[in-house]
């Protein structure tokens, strides 16, 4: 993070591509746009129909021809020239115009720990592909550290959990940098799946893809602890009539199918643990480890990751939008460069 701050504080705005949400930070201006990472396309003609929460609300409800498509999975842009189009579309004419403007436009932009180099040149393209002349490219892990305030810059163990929607990314992080870290394949959208994976053996009852997200946001934190109890009515389609039906769902099975995907991004929290110095463990274990991410929100989560680690955990204020918001800290000058010079030693 030090290498580059300055080529950072340079840059006029910073992006975070993500598999669920495209959010933009406009230098002196803030986050300009939170959208979800989606485009509808005619497949007739390519022509692009909707982006953002449109093409999004369109997802299982289009006509053969139209396709909803997400460019960018697991943080990483798949299908460039359709990023590029969407992000385009997502800036909108005023702030395009804003950014025309600037000499020798610069950006910066999120990437997900040890991502190879065609990740990155697809990321650095797409951001290209929008008049940027110079890209930026930041680790989301130290992006996300500073935007939840955590003080990266001491020498000291901050440790952080990037709940993503495709990926869990777990690091501890001392004097600016990633000390240890893992990516792990499991996210939000892991979880949504085991749910509906759930509803569907156990209680017949298939979700429209749209209602997974709410369903989890309206069970209470409490009821996904170890030993909570209660029930929740989820309101879906019969598998056999296809005819709309209500069922009370036992939130204790709604935790057994969250415990699968589970397991993997605990996995990944002791693999990091168990290669992290003595010394950093011993801040962990009074400092603890800060959530951020969309899939942070998932009620209850927190505690669970408490219970299963033993060590304390805390979501953000603003999970959802840390990485960006850590971005335009970077680009505000709000972050100091750690200088570790050498010690000259007088006659």
């Amino acid at each position: 993070m030090a290498a580059s701050l300055e080529q950072l504080r340079r840059c006029h705005f910073a992006v975070d591509l993500g598999a669920a949400r495209t959010r933009v930070f406009l230098k002196g201006e803030g986050v300009v746009v939170d959208e979800p990472s989606a485009a509808a396309v005619n497949t007739r003609t390519g022509a692009l129909i909707a982006v953002g929460t449109l093409a999004e609300q369109m997802t299982g409800r289009t006509p053969g021809y139209i396709r909803v498509v997400r460019p960018v999975s697991g943080g990483t842009v798949v299908d460039i020239d359709m990023a590029k189009r969407m992000l385009r579309h997502l800036l909108g004419d005023k702030v395009r115009r804003a950014l025309r403007r600037k000499p020798r436009l610069r950006a910066a932009a999120c990437t997900p720990y040890d991502a190879d180099p065609l990740a990155q040149r697809a990321t650095v393209e797409t951001l290209v592909g929008v008049g940027a002349r110079r890209v930026e490219l930041v680790d989301t892990l130290i992006a996300a550290a500073v935007g939840c305030g955590l003080p990266v810059e001491r020498p000291e163990a901050s440790m952080i959990l990037v709940c993503g929607a495709a990926t869990t990314q777990i690091a501890v992080l001392s004097l600016g940098s990633i000390v240890t870290a893992e990516r792990v394949p499991v996210g939000g959208n892991a979880i949504d799946h085991s749910v509906v994976s759930y509803l569907r053996h156990h209680h017949e009852l298939m979700l429209p893809s749209q209602s997974v997200r709410p369903l989890h946001l309206a069970l209470r934190g409490g009821d996904l602890a170890t030993g909570g109890t209660g029930t929740t009515e989820i309101h879906g389609r019969d598998v056999a009539t296809g005819l709309a039906r209500s069922v009370e769902v036992d939130t204790a099975g709604l935790r057994g199918a969250i415990d699968i995907p589970l397991t993997g991004v605990l996995d990944g929290i002791g693999k990091v643990l168990r290669d992290c110095p003595p010394d950093l463990v011993a801040d962990l274990a009074e400092r603890g480890i800060m959530m951020v991410g969309g899939s942070a929100l998932t009620p209850g989560l927190d505690q669970m990751i408490r219970e299963a680690t033993g060590v304390p955990v805390q979501v953000a204020e603003r999970p959802d939008i840390a990485s960006v918001t850590g971005l335009g800290a970077m680009l505000d000058g709000q972050v100091e460069p750690v200088v570790l010079d050498s010690l000259s030693v007088s006659a």
